[in-house]
């Protein structure tokens, strides 16, 4: 056996292709787009009771300005960069806030917080399939835990970065001082989005990608998370926008960008998925030939080249080479590239030929489907370019394509109903 001698692959381009058709593809055959808005609804609804809290840090805060500056100047911060007077003065922060109506938010802030979770749980269910089955204890503890944690942190930073904006503006720690703390709130912020989409790209698929993999996709998507965020800033700002749609506006822009969000996250959460799947898709679309309707043009430039896949698992023999022995215990099947070959059985009367396999044919699947012995040879009869397929490969395949499924039991039946014709007795 020798390596294939081919030419250069497309590469890099030719496997892109590949997988942003297949993103795509499952990315709407999921409807993700909806879960984005379920998702993106109760991260409103999570985030509305923080404006009573946000009342009471308000109240607090006044009370400690007074007799402390490092407090009056976060004060003045935060009615300066929030605009809170204008949100107070329309109602969307209370002046005087009971402890009733606290206690309210508090338990709808838990309600939507267990929403939000098993929302986003649902759609990682639908990108990511399994039958595994799930914690019911970590299923309803774990939304109480997150999203509080995730608020705290969010509020930190954002407080953060709004404090050093007014301290920049008014030049109180020096122009450079506060651009160096910006950037260090900034990277600490987007390292803190990154480890969150990490750890969700990670371990809530019940089989879990590789970590270094998962990692890198994080990456992306906090990356795009972060343009989406710097694009919706700058539009918000627009004096016409806020003239035009005041504070109710501002409710529905955050839907919106929670909402786009959203759809980025699992997007990424679909190409990952899809990574995951590159080779599996793309043997199916050899095995069944770039047959199919509608996008069958498109697929067959998305999936015509072969060269990524031979360089996998391609396997060059010379004629008279005996690739499969009959008796023999191996489960790897085989797709007949190049060339042609011939089957042969054992008899007592000798060696009987059975037939050819020829381009384009699937063989070797009976030993894994029925895990037994080989039950004839193959041995080539030009020189052949096969795709060596281990018994786990043909598993995702049999699992991920219904309509290869089906080929590849009626080609057994049709063996076996030929096997049986030449053996009557």
């Amino acid at each position: 056996m020798r390596t294939p001698t081919l030419p250069p692959p497309r590469g890099t381009l030719s496997w892109l292709l590949q997988l942003g058709y297949t993103t795509a593809r499952l990315f709407k055959q999921n409807s993700l787009q909806n879960h984005a808005a379920a998702t993106s609804f109760y991260f409103l609804l999570s985030a509305t009771p923080l404006l009573l809290l946000l009342s009471y840090a308000l109240q607090l805060l006044g009370q400690l300005a007074e007799n402390s500056v490092p407090a009056s100047i976060l004060m003045a911060a935060l009615y300066s960069q929030l605009q809170l007077d204008s949100l107070t003065t329309l109602g969307f922060i209370p002046r005087q806030t009971q402890l009733a109506a606290g206690g309210v938010g508090l338990v709808t802030l838990i309600v939507s917080s267990r929403g939000l979770v098993h929302s986003v749980e649902g759609a990682f269910r639908v990108l990511f399939p399994s039958q595994g089955k799930h914690n019911m204890v970590l299923s309803w503890v774990l939304p109480l835990i997150i999203l509080p944690v995730l608020f705290l942190l969010m509020g930190l930073a954002a407080v953060a970065q709004v404090a050093l904006n007014f301290l920049a503006q008014n030049d109180f720690i020096g122009t450079g001082n506060a651009l160096v703390l910006q950037a260090l709130n900034a990277l600490f912020g987007f390292a803190m989005v990154w480890m969150l989409l990490f750890a969700a790209y990670w371990r809530l698929p019940r089989q879990h990608p590789r970590a270094r993999v998962a990692a890198v996709f994080a990456l992306l998507a906090t990356v795009n998370l972060a343009l989406l965020l710097v694009l919706f800033g700058a539009f918000f700002k627009l004096e016409n926008y806020n003239s035009l749609y005041g504070a109710v506006g501002g409710v529905v822009f955050v839907l919106i960008g929670a909402f786009f969000a959203f759809l980025l996250l699992y997007l990424w959460a679909q190409a990952l998925y899809a990574y995951g799947k590159a080779d599996i898709t793309a043997l199916e679309k050899l095995f069944l030939g770039g047959s199919g309707e509608g996008a069958s043009k498109l697929e067959g430039f998305v999936f015509g080249d072969a060269h990524r896949l031979l360089e996998k698992y391609g396997q060059v023999h010379p004629p008279g080479h005996i690739l499969i022995e009959e008796g023999d215990d191996s489960r790897t099947a085989y797709f007949l590239y190049a060339g042609t070959a011939v089957v042969y059985k054992n008899t007592d009367s000798g060696r009987r030929h059975l037939g050819a396999l020829s381009e384009g044919q699937l063989f070797g699947e009976m030993a894994y489907l029925l895990s037994e012995k080989r039950t004839a040879s193959v041995v080539a009869e030009t020189e052949i370019t096969v795709l060596a397929l281990p018994p786990q490969i043909m598993e995702e395949l049999m699992r991920h394509s219904a309509p290869l499924s089906r080929r590849i039991i009626d080609i057994l039946c049709q063996r076996l109903e030929r096997m049986n014709l030449a053996n009557p007795g």
